[in-house]
């Protein structure tokens, strides 16, 4: 029932698209100012459930559904605030904080929430991810995400890892180009496999005009003015997912054994947080060791590494750290070294 909770997050939106003015930054200051001090002052939680208990939670659908309803909620909002950032009513002040807070609601509860649903093996939530991914112009992430980075991850042949001494601002720079080149990567390779050589049969190129005609409608709908708030919107959201992509892998490196083989990955290879309320409102992403050593299992089960490197602060305040280069390296580095010496790493 705790998930429940994590709704509050893009409803912030709500109060900012009603009131306006100052309220317009209210889900920027949700999420970077009270979340993080909320998490400070709560103590982590690293319980795992029994076998017992994890089976019976794998097998309830409410979880699915949880995940679901953010799929109305995302674009109940997006329709709220196209409405609304078309309006002559809007200003300057209400232009920048709306747009971000609306990235922030594509970003963390869009994108996260299909990153969950697009490992799901059965159709629906692939769908649902897609629906999710649709408005963060980014539907392009499962493939690459999914068949690039899961297998890449922590070395130098993922764009998404990023090394120790990389700034977030060239990492994201490189993650999203690298991504993109990527993705495309995969889909030539599965094309060339089926024998197909129709350029329309590549999803990427699927997916850009999927987006583009999501553009286009919106633009028809809500008047063409929309459109740079949704790619603005979009990219903040983007953004954001990569800079939790920086922190999750941060330093972390798989051994070499031969050209183009590394060892397996485990739990060493990604950074776990048991921060409670980076639990609940990413749905567990902050749990992220297991989920790289089984990236179908479902959020509500996934468990604590108690051996994995731990971040000293949960999600937000890390993604605020990340931003100020020195004063991340001054955190994350002493713990880094820490963990690498004590792993032989």
């Amino acid at each position: 029932m705790k998930y429940i909770l994590a709704y509050a997050g893009p409803l912030t939106m709500i109060p900012a698209l009603y009131f306006l003015g100052i309220w317009s930054w209210f889900p920027l200051f949700f999420l970077f100012f009270l979340l993080p001090i909320t998490e400070w002052l709560i103590k982590p939680n690293e319980k795992n459930l029994l076998k017992s208990e994890a089976a019976v939670l794998e097998s309830n659908k409410f979880f699915n559904f949880l995940l679901y309803g953010n799929v109305v909620v995302v674009w109940g909002i997006l329709f709220a605030f196209a409405n609304q950032i078309t309006s002559s009513e809007t200003g300057l002040n209400e232009y920048f904080g709306l747009t971000i807070g609306m990235g922030i609601v594509l970003g963390s509860f869009g994108i996260n929430v299909a990153h969950e649903l697009g490992h799901r093996k059965e159709l629906f939530p692939r769908i649902m991810a897609a629906l999710l991914l649709l408005p963060a112009l980014f539907m392009r992430f499962t493939i690459e995400h999914n068949y690039g980075h899961h297998k890449y991850v922590a070395t130098d042949k993922d764009p998404a890892s990023a090394e120790r001494g990389l700034n977030l601002y060239s990492f994201i720079l490189r993650s999203f180009v690298g991504t993109y080149k990527g993705a495309f990567a995969i889909e030539k390779r599965r094309l060339k496999r089926e024998g197909k050589i129709n350029f329309f049969a590549n999803r990427i190129v699927q997916y850009e005009l999927i987006q583009l005609s999501y553009l286009m409608i919106m633009g028809w709908t809500f008047g063409w003015a929309v459109i740079p708030f949704l790619i603005a919107a979009a990219l903040i959201g983007i953004v954001l997912l990569e800079t939790v992509n920086y922190v999750e892998h941060y330093g972390l490196r798989r051994k070499k054994l031969s050209e183009g083989k590394y060892e397996a990955v485990d739990h060493r290879h990604s950074w776990n947080s048991s921060h409670v309320m980076s639990r609940i409102f990413l749905y567990e992403l902050s749990r992220h060791p297991d989920h790289h050593q089984r990236a179908d299992k479902k959020y509500q089960i996934l468990n604590h590494q108690g051996d994995s490197p731990q971040l000293p602060f949960g999600y937000p305040h890390m993604i605020i750290l990340s931003l100020f280069p020195p004063l991340f390296y001054r955190t994350i580095h002493p713990v880094l070294d820490h963990y690498t010496a004590d792993h032989g790493m």
